[in-house]
């Protein structure tokens, strides 16, 4: 097929802004062939990012690297069939993972610890694999340093890594663990330009029972994406309102400032 034989497509421009696949044009009355190759392929990595298994020894090593206790733990789901077919199964822990916890939670009272962060595979382990312990690096040291006189440190918890997860999982392990927030990063679902997005979800008082409405999210935390430093500074500001107003989800805003190239951005199609 030659050049001559595509019919641009006027939306094209927006290739310029996005690897989405948009504006493709036409050969008759089909997609040309080079995109369709590359949807195929697309589509392809999305799949096999669902269906990878995450190496847990792997992101435990990387996690202990950066200091952190680690606990490995299992959802209820018992395999990636009964995971993809049963979300409510990922949003539990299964027997052995809810008993280990309540031991381990045992010692502490209320607020014991100001923060429980759970690794969880979710709908793709290479966004775990590629931005879990590289995101952590940039956060947990913007983390502790002290902005004002009366700013706190951080007690952290033990970090839960979790096979075929879903995000209200972190819920069951932040009360477990008497935490007064719970930070959840998860693989999220695959896209066909983006099979490695990390999502970061925040809850306030976690337990049984919370709604999607109870927690801030960032999505797209990759180098294509939010990066994990711009993610970091987010969600730096995000987790001290949250501890100093008690609250999390719609009732609190993600104050920080947009990057400079988002304040200044213009209608490029009109270019």
């Amino acid at each position: 097929m030659t050049r001559e034989t595509v019919i641009a497509n006027p939306w094209s421009a927006l290739r310029r802004v996005t690897p989405a696949h948009v504006g493709l044009g036409r050969a008759g009355v089909s997609v040309p062939t080079v995109p369709w190759l590359a949807f195929q392929m697309a589509h392809a990595r999305a799949r096999d990012a669902v269906h990878e298994p995450v190496d847990v020894s792997r992101v435990d090593a990387e996690l202990q690297a950066l200091g952190l206790q680690t606990l490995r733990l299992h959802s209820a789901a018992t395999d990636r069939a009964a995971y993809l077919q049963r979300p409510d199964l990922g949003r539990q822990l299964d027997v052995a993972s809810q008993r280990a916890l309540d031991v381990l939670g045992l010692p502490y009272r209320a607020d014991a610890f100001d923060l429980a962060i759970a690794v969880v595979d979710g709908l793709s382990s290479r966004a775990i694999h590629r931005h879990a312990a590289a995101l952590l690096r940039e956060l947990l040291p913007r983390l502790q340093s002290r902005h004002a006189a009366t700013d706190e440190g951080w007690t952290i918890a033990p970090v839960a890594i979790v096979e075929q997860g879903r995000v209200a999982v972190g819920d069951v392990i932040g009360d477990a663990l008497r935490a007064a927030i719970v930070l959840v990063l998860i693989g999220e679902r695959p896209g066909l330009s983006s099979p490695d997005s990390l999502g970061a979800y925040l809850t306030w008082s976690p337990q049984h029972g919370r709604t999607d409405a109870e927690r801030n999210c960032l999505s797209n935390i990759r180098p294509e994406g939010l990066t994990y430093s711009e993610a970091a500074d987010r969600l730096t500001g995000l987790l001290r309102e949250c501890r100093r107003r008690r609250v999390s989800g719609v009732a609190l805003k993600d104050e920080h400032a947009l990057p400079p190239t988002a304040q200044g951005s213009h209608a490029f199609l009109l270019d």
